[in-house]
């Protein structure tokens, strides 16, 4: 473990050598270096898909964010992790990147289509600016640096979630505990427009999870406590609830007026009064070993709480073997909340710290069981395979699994679907020996086999770490990764 973990400090300190030298010479992407030796794995694997679109309603978009699907890291309020449009098909694919010597997960798109995200290192966050299609840096904006003693690579506060709000205005939790406003200016660049100091409402211990907008505009956010606040724009006025239980993912939020929080005893429905006050709705525990298994950030469920349709909110628990879990959401229901539980992969081998995929009634869960830190897939390491679908019942009476890839495995990467596509798209790891081939894989959503994978890099910069797949409006998949970002698409 020492010798790993001394690989991880190397690799950190040539990929910075590496970005410093290029950031004095030009905003032109730097590719994020690879692994030199030969790679013995194929660079890509399977055929060419064919489209097999997904029928799904939409959820209702948020009137105070971006343009759904790219206003935040899981695509919209309700947190589907759906795309209408289509990703690549997997036709001579070619991967692109640009060196950061930081994670450049939460993408989101302005109303230009650039590329907008926060970038966190071992000690800076900064916003920036990518050009879609040639990953040139067109803005920066340097944010507070990260805590020291912080956790590097599983703390994903200050930063790490925020949304572009329907003005193209970054709403961005920083590490001292505020919400910075930064919206675009000419050039192009960025400016501070606004700044809610949250320090008097959580202190300085406490940290800031996520925050999203509710539908009368508020701001509401988590922290890592577990307090619930809500900020009104115009007068700044924060209230509060402690819910004593501590908070590591984003939340959702519906046209109703539910705000919808996992912590690491229960789910919780939030909504807040004509004060602007959050109060409790409802809230349902879940089954919990107790134990932060590895592949998870803390001893609870790892989701951040999945919209469907107009009626139902999924997460997933921490039972062994973990559970997909859905429940009516609605503020107040007849006879029990719990819609179905439905145990997905093996006993002492399953685990999950990203959300779960939705449409219409089904789920996608992927297994993250192995993934510690990132030293569990340096030197050849993998994790324990497994993605599934669960499938609510046409009547609402229970749940069942639809398929589980028994194969495949996606060490961390938030998983999304093409809906025009019919495709899931993770980010895989084979067994390789002592190499680490990192590829972009395509899941077929109807029967879960794999279709293709095809390899974006190699070696520790390309790491997911938690990042997500983000698909572009031209089909276009983007990958965060630990030295920067990755662009892969279908050759023209």
């Amino acid at each position: 473990m020492l010798r790993l973990r001394t690989a991880v400090v190397v690799s950190l300190a040539g990929l910075s050598c590496l970005v410093s030298a290029a950031a004095t010479a030009s905003t032109a992407a730097t590719p994020i270096p690879s692994d030199p030796l030969p790679q013995s794995q194929p660079g890509f694997v399977g055929s060419v898909a064919t489209p097999h679109p997904v029928s799904a309603d939409r959820p209702p978009q948020n009137p105070f964010m971006a343009q759904d699907p790219g206003g935040n890291i899981h695509a919209d309020a309700y947190m589907t992790d759906s795309y209408p449009g289509p990703g690549p098909l997997g036709k001579n694919p070619t991967a692109t990147s640009t060196l950061q010597v930081a994670e450049c997960a939460s993408l989101t798109f302005d109303r230009q289509g650039r590329l907008e995200t926060v970038c966190v290192s071992t000690n800076t966050v900064t916003l920036k600016l990518f050009d879609p299609d040639t990953l040139a840096e067109l803005a920066s904006y340097s944010l507070p640096p990260r805590r020291p003693g912080g956790g590097t690579f599983n703390d994903f506060s200050g930063g790490g979630y925020f949304y572009l709000d329907n003005r193209d205005r970054a709403m961005i939790p920083t590490t001292d505990n505020h919400i910075q406003v930064v919206g675009q200016t000419s050039g192009p660049g960025f400016a501070l427009r606004h700044d809610y100091d949250l320090t008097p409402a959580i202190g300085t211990d406490d940290k800031i999870e996520s925050v999203l907008p509710d539908w009368s505009g508020r701001l509401v956010f988590v922290t890592g406590a577990g307090v619930v606040g809500a900020i009104n724009q115009s007068s700044g006025t924060i209230h509060t609830l402690d819910l004593g239980e501590k908070i590591s993912n984003s939340l959702a939020t519906d046209e109703t007026g539910g705000v919808y929080v996992v912590t690491d005893g229960a789910l919780y429905r939030i909504d807040v009064d004509i004060a602007g006050r959050p109060h409790t709705t409802w809230r349902e525990a879940y089954r919990n070993t107790g134990e932060q298994k590895p592949g998870q950030t803390q001893a609870g469920s790892g989701t951040t709480p999945t919209l469907m349709g107009q009626k139902w909110v999924a997460i997933t628990d921490n039972a062994d073997p973990m559970d997909v879990v859905v429940y009516r959401r609605g503020a107040s229901v007849s006879g029990s909340r719990l819609v179905c539980r439905e145990s997905v992969f093996g006993k002492g081998a399953s685990a999950t710290d990203n959300s779960l995929i939705t449409a219409g009634r089904a789920l996608v869960v992927t297994n993250n069981y192995g993934y510690a830190n990132p030293t569990a897939t340096m030197e050849g390491g993998v994790t324990t395979p497994g993605i599934a679908r669960v499938d609510v019942d046409r009547d609402g009476s229970g749940c069942r699994t639809v398929w589980t890839n028994s194969k495949e495995r996606s060490p961390s990467s938030v998983a999304k679907l093409s809906l025009a596509n019919g495709l899931v798209y993770t980010v895989l790891k084979d067994p390789s020996g002592t190499q680490d081939p990192w590829y972009l894989g395509a899941i077929d959503f109807r029967t879960g086999r794999l279709v293709f994978k095809t390899r974006y890099g190699s070696g520790f910069g390309h790491n997911v770490n938690y990042a997500p797949v983000t698909l572009g409006p031209d089909g276009v998949a983007y990958v965060g990764v630990l030295g920067g970002l990755v662009r892969v698409a279908d050759s023209s």
